[in-house]
This record gives C-alpha cells, sequence and structure tokens, in this order.
C-alpha cells in the first residue's frame, strides 16, 4: 500500500508525484536493473529533487541587458551561503548534480555508516572548518538516497543545527522514504524540509525500506 503525503500529517514532508519520477522509481527498484541503467534513472529523478528541495532560496534582483533591452532580473542572493551535504558514500551521486545546478555551493561530505546490529550511524568522516561565517544565512541540503531509520538523518541534521543553522533552511533530500525515518526527523526538529520521490510502506528487520531497492549504495556503485 503506497502512503500518501495526506496520511502521514507532515506539513514539512514534500513527495513528488510526476509519471517520469514514477517511471523511473519503478526502473530502479527492479532486481534486474543494470548498474548503469539504475545510476541513470537515479540521475533522473535527482534533477526534479534538487528543483523542488531549492524552491524556496531566497531571490535578488539584478541589472541585465538582453539583446533587446536593459531590464531586472532575479538571481538566488548573493548574501547567503549554501552548503550541500552528501551522505557518503550513497549520497555522492546526488552531489554530482549539485554541482551541476549549484556551482558556488559548499560540499561538506558526512562520512557515516551504518551499525547492522544496533542500526545507530558510526562517524568516520566530517571535515568541518570551524563556525560558520553567516549561520542564519546558511542553507543547508543533506543527501541520502534512502531515509529509512533516520539516526543517520537526525545525526547529519544535528551536525549543522548545532553550528547555529536554523532548522527551516535545512533541507533532508531522499530518493525513498520510510514512515519511521520521516518521524523520527520530523519529532526531533520540527521545522526542517523533507522532499522526497517515494514514501514507502515500513522497514523490515534490518531496517532496510520495503519495499524499497536494497542497498543504495551497493546498487549505485556496482558491490552487491
Amino acid at each position: 500500500m503506497e502512503t500518501t503525503l495526506k496520511e502521514t500529517k507532515n506539513a514539512n514532508l514534500t513527495i513528488l508525484s510526476h509519471p517520469l519520477i514514477k517511471h523511473n522509481l519503478t526502473v530502479m527498484r527492479d532486481k534486474t536493473t543494470t548498474t548503469e541503467v539504475f545510476n541513470l534513472a537515479l540521475k533522473r529523478i535527482t534533477y526534479a529533487l534538487f528543483y523542488e528541495s531549492t524552491k524556496f532560496l531566497p531571490t535578488e534582483d539584478i541589472k541585465v541587458e538582453t539583446p533587446i533591452k536593459k531590464t531586472t532580473s532575479k538571481i538566488i542572493s548573493k548574501n547567503i551561503d549554501i552548503i550541500v551535504a552528501p551522505i557518503l558514500r550513497a549520497g555522492l551521486v546526488f552531489s554530482d548534480i549539485a554541482q551541476e545546478l549549484l556551482p558556488f555551493a559548499h560540499i561538506h561530505h558526512l562520512g557515516m555508516y551504518r551499525n547492522e546490529k544496533t542500526l545507530e550511524p558510526i562517524w568516520y568522516y566530517n571535515k568541518m572548518k570551524g563556525k560558520f561565517k553567516n549561520p542564519e544565512n546558511t542553507y543547508v541540503f543533506i543527501l541520502d538516497p534512502m531515509l529509512a531509520t533516520g539516526n543517520s538523518g537526525y545525526d547529519a541534521v544535528h551536525n549543522f543545527v548545532k553550528q547555529g543553522i536554523k532548522e527551516e533552511n535545512i533541507v533532508f533530500m531522499s530518493l525513498i522514504s520510510a514512515p519511521e525515518g520521516v518521524e523520527r526527523l520530523s519529532k526531533a526538529y520540527g521545522k526542517i524540509r523533507i522532499v522526497t520521490a517515494q514514501l514507502d510502506e515500513t522497514l523490515n528487520e534490518k531496517g532496510y525500506i520495503v519495499p524499497g531497492l536494497g542497498d543504495a549504495g551497493d546498487r549505485i556503485f556496482n558491490t552487491l
């Protein structure tokens, strides 16, 4: 059964709904899909996720001259900082698209892996260069294809909130989410935005999303 946005009663959760997204997600779910085809489908969905995730960024007016006349047009505000934070390793495929769409953003890698017994994240990399210069005007996009238990997501969000980043300036972007992960993040940080292409049914006893698509990192990097 597909869970709907209305059923989650979470105003900060956005689930994308478009035939092209659904089609490519089905391609990715199929266990016979090759790594090459899997990654191409993921990239197609990633563009849509980024357009939705960045639509609240502040803009400013500038003067430009077209081949026809001078006019006023909008750009993303120069007074903000943007951080793209992929959770390693699976989030790396998102960061490729991020650098294409937001070439002026800072890339901040978050290295975590999951303890398979406790399902808790274990950190192994987090290179933060001290305090942020302007935390109130810093916007963070945390990238992870699968929002499952929400434990890694919680740690990632906390990593920035404790540095003074406003919750409402943080977006957690995922391909597939589980209700448990959405609830974990939403209860801890009620003002962050969660953008996903699909809300699946639940988690299994191993903490994997059902029906999901298996281990996203293994399928992205062909390490099955």
